[in-house]
């Protein structure tokens, strides 16, 4: 009995001297680690902010005055509509009716993001020119009559324009600059979340019962435009 107690303790001591030599081995491995990278200066950062930057008013004022290029169009269109760039890059022509002023975005990532999307006054004239610009079935298109796809047009299109313009902006920082415009303009949250296709901000209630006719939902996209004019004095003439 004796032996026994003496084996299982033995036994027992080895365990412990595995675990503290395990434990021993991490910390050396991290001081290993925080050695070469100063992770402190990361603490404070989300990969995704950048994502999340809205376009300031001079910087859509300096889009206004490039109105011409159709890359700048683009972008102005993405900001006045809230759509996912992707939404907005795989829309076809048969979807967008511009008498009615919205187009239907029949493929997105969640079911609220399937919609009607309004379509401004202000940036009208761009929709109707790019309808009639090739015999692309799709609206946005390149300087081919191509369809575009994301990193064609990022890395072509979107990106030079907006370096030569001086914008750091992702083209997703549209999306956020018409939702945060939507609520600076005071525009009622449902209406708001109908016209983005936020999925995880509305309710079952407005998901399945709130059928908003596309007069309202033009009405809250119209109403960007002047808090753009009103934010930004300089803001050339001729665009309103």
């Amino acid at each position: 009995a004796a032996a026994s107690t003496g084996e299982h303790s033995i036994i027992t001591d080895r365990r412990k001297m595995i675990r503290i030599d395990k434990n021993r081995v991490l910390r050396n491995i991290l001081k290993c680690i925080f050695k070469y990278v100063d992770i402190s200066k990361y603490k404070n950062q989300n990969p995704n902010k950048r994502d999340r930057d809205k376009f300031s008013y001079e910087e859509i004022l300096s889009l206004w005055q490039k109105r011409d290029d159709p890359n700048c169009q683009i972008v102005l269109m993405l900001i006045y509509n809230g759509c996912r760039v992707s939404e907005f890059l795989n829309l076809k022509k048969e979807n967008v009716h511009l008498d009615e002023q919205y187009f239907d975005v029949i493929n997105s990532k969640t079911s609220n993001g399937v919609r009607k999307v309004p379509i401004a006054d202000i940036v009208l004239p761009f929709y109707e020119q790019w309808m009639s610009s090739s015999n692309c079935e799709y609206l946005i298109h390149d300087i081919r009559g191509c369809h575009f796809t994301y990193s064609n047009f990022y890395g072509r299109y979107y990106g030079p324009s907006m370096e030569e313009l001086g914008i750091s902006r992702t083209p997703h920082c549209t999306r956020h600059t018409c939702a945060s415009l939507l609520a600076e303009a005071r525009v009622d949250d449902t209406v708001i979340k109908k016209i983005v296709g936020h999925h995880n901000a509305m309710s079952l209630t407005e998901s399945v019962y709130t059928h908003l006719d596309t007069e309202t939902l033009l009405d809250g996209i119209n109403a960007i435009h002047p808090i753009i004019e009103k934010r930004c004095s300089q803001l050339i003439e001729n665009i309103s």
